[in-house]
Order: C-alpha cells, then structure tokens, then sequence
C-alpha cells in the first residue's frame, strides 16, 4: 500500500497520513464538489471557487478536493463547469491552491471528462437535459452509442478518439502540476466517460476498448499511466471509482477490486470509493451506505481507500478509520453546511485545536465556556 499513518496519539480521524511524498494532516477530505459556477462559460474559476473551497481548508480539512474540472471543453458536464484545458484556468487554480496550502491544507483537483452525460443543462438553472445544440449545447462521445436515460444519443469515441481523451489528460494534469495542486484524482465514477467505458451496461465494443474485463479497463490505466507520467514520482495520484452500479450485470465491487489492484500497479496510489450514476437505480441510501463498498474494494485489492456517502457525524467517521477499515473519509453535504465540520469534529473527539487559524483562536470552545 502506498499510504501509512503517521505514528501518532489521538482520534485517528486526526492523524496525518503520507502518500507518496505528501503529508496530509488529518483524514477529513473534502471530496469534488461541483459547483456550476462558471457563469463566463470559459472553464476559468473564480472568487466562489476560492471562497468556497478556502473556507474548507481554513476550517481544518485535511486535502480538499476541488470538483470535477473537465479536461477538454467538450468534457465538461454543462458550459458552467471549470476546466484545465488551457493555461488561463490554470493560473486561475494557482490563486486557490496558495491559499489552501497557506491554510496548512492540500489541495486536489479532479480531471473528468463527462462523456455521454455531458452538455447538460447546469442544475442551477433549473432546467434539466441535454442543453440543445442551437442553446450552446455539442454533441457527446461515449463508449459506445448508447444514451443515458432522457439524455441525446452519444456518439461512440473511435480509436484516434479515444487516445484523444488520453493526451487531454495527460496535458491537463501537466497544467495541475503548474497550478501547485497536491493531488490529482482521475474521474472513473458517478456514470461519466471513463465509468463508460468500465461497465458493460454502457462498453458494447468489441475493439482493444471493450469487452474483456482487461479491454474495459484500458482507457483508466492508459489515463493512469499518461497522468503519472506528467506529475512525476513525488505526487499521489487518486482514483475515483463507483464501485457498483446497483444494477444486475453492471459494474460492480469485484471488478473494482481488481481494477484497482491494476491502476495501482499502473501508478495510482489512492481510491476514492463512491458508487453509482451510471444508469437510473434503486440506490439503498442511508447513513454510511457505501463504506462497506470502500471497505470491500481496500481489502480485496490491498489499496488504500476512502469512505464517502451520508457520513455525517464525527463518532462514526472515527470508527471507520480507527477500525482500519478505510483510511479516510470524504464529508461532501456536510462540508457544504458548514465548512468548519473538521474543527468541529476535532472538538467533539477531542483532537485538539492545532488545525485552527490564529484569527479564529478566540473563538475555540475551550475558551467559550466549552459551547461550539
């Protein structure tokens, strides 16, 4: 495993962990978050995105994850997503990451590229579907031609097309590097392009890209190895997988097992574990509902993972990594209501007050009668 806590006393939600060459002080991660902000429809982040995500680091998260940043203009989910096609987004993101690290957070950034459920309407618009092409919609790629339930037919990727989406990830984890982001995490989740081509209810090909398990896999661990090969040997790479489909005969957490085992030996050094999105399912969903997964997947393939999904209070978050059964837990609704939850949760569990920013330090509990 290419992950170990740091010796440490305290909760274990609060020890640091080091991937790689990188030390992350705690184990309360925000995971990517996708906002729908970008108003210019140009990719570029802006103050929302530094505000938003800043808070989070200041409020005492451990890495901080910015949202699924498309790698290419038409990879993007709606016109209001940010990207790192170009270097002008780039220099945007090098704002925001000086000021997470100066928070004593590390920043992430997730490459994505949406695949057939792209061009949509961005959900603060209040509209829903394909964002029609005369509306400033384009036209979709995919596995293979197959749409997404209410959604426009995709077009299916050729080979040039395929090994297209590869060098716009390669390029755009060049330009994370040069923006100082920490980490990099490759979209494989939540039904979007690279999940596409992993699961046989949307990979119908026959070619070297679908089929088999191995030919399935092949777009992520050919985007793994081109991203390893841009961020060099010092820098942890991320996975972000959906481990099932909830769907009979779909993707599911044996051949996330597998697959993980593969990505790691291609390079990766983390598994961010999600599940779903990939077609409309009955999803089960209660507290805690897909730690079992994460759990699953870190122990079949031997790999390093986190939790995320309706994990809310601080206690079970503990247990989670106390136990050893993941590494990390991902807060995502819970950040977003209160960006502050890590010092919170440092409070509750008693973690101490270290993560605290020097203009905040009057307002500890500790010197407030013990009330958060």
């Amino acid at each position: 495993m290419s992950a170990h806590p740091e010796a440490a006393a305290g909760p274990a939600l609060f020890r640091p962990i080091t991937i790689r060459e990188l030390t992350i002080r705690n184990r309360v991660w925000v995971p990517p978050l996708c906002q729908y902000s970008v108003t210019q429809r140009d990719g570029v982040p802006h103050d929302w995105h530094l505000v938003h995500l800043g808070a989070m680091a200041a409020g005492g998260a451990g890495l901080v994850v910015a949202e699924a940043t498309a790698v290419s203009p038409e990879g993007r989910i709606s016109d209001h997503d940010t990207g790192l096609w170009n270097d002008e987004q780039a220099e945007a993101w090098s704002r925001i990451t000086r000021f997470i690290r100066s928070q004593g957070a590390a920043s992430g950034i997730q490459l994505a590229h949406a695949g057939r459920k792209a061009s949509v309407w961005p959900e603060l618009t209040r509209r829903s579907g394909s964002q029609p092409l005369d509306e400033g919609g384009w036209p979709t790629v995919s596995a293979s031609a197959i749409a997404f339930d209410g959604l426009r037919e995709p077009e299916a990727l050729d080979d040039a097309g395929v090994l297209g989406v590869i060098e716009d990830f390669r390029m755009a984890a060049r330009r994370a590097v040069a923006a100082g982001f920490d980490v990099v995490e490759v979209h494989a989740a939540h039904g979007y392009l690279v999940h596409q081509f992993l699961s046989p209810l949307s990979n119908l090909r026959d070619d070297r890209w679908g089929g088999s398990l191995e030919n399935r896999a092949r777009l992520l661990l050919e985007l793994v190895r081109a991203v390893r090969a841009e961020i060099g040997e010092r820098m942890p790479l991320f996975v972000r997988f959906s481990a099932t489909d909830w769907t009979e005969g779909g993707w599911d957490e044996a051949q996330t097992a597998t697959v993980a085992r593969w990505a790691e030996e291609a390079g990766a050094d983390f598994f961010d574990v999600s599940t779903g999105g990939l077609v409309h399912a009955h999803i089960p969903v209660a507290p805690g509902y897909q730690a079992h997964l994460a759990e699953y997947v870190g122990d079949h393939a031997g790999v390093p993972v986190s939790a995320v999904g309706r994990i809310t209070m601080p206690d079970e978050a503990e247990r989670l990594v106390a136990s050893g059964e993941v590494d990390a837990v991902m807060f995502g609704k819970a950040m977003m209501r209160d960006p502050h939850f890590a010092l919170r949760a440092a409070h509750e569990l008693g973690a101490g007050t270290s993560m605290w920013p020097p203009q905040y330090l009057r307002a500890r509990p500790e010197v407030n009668d013990g009330e958060w």
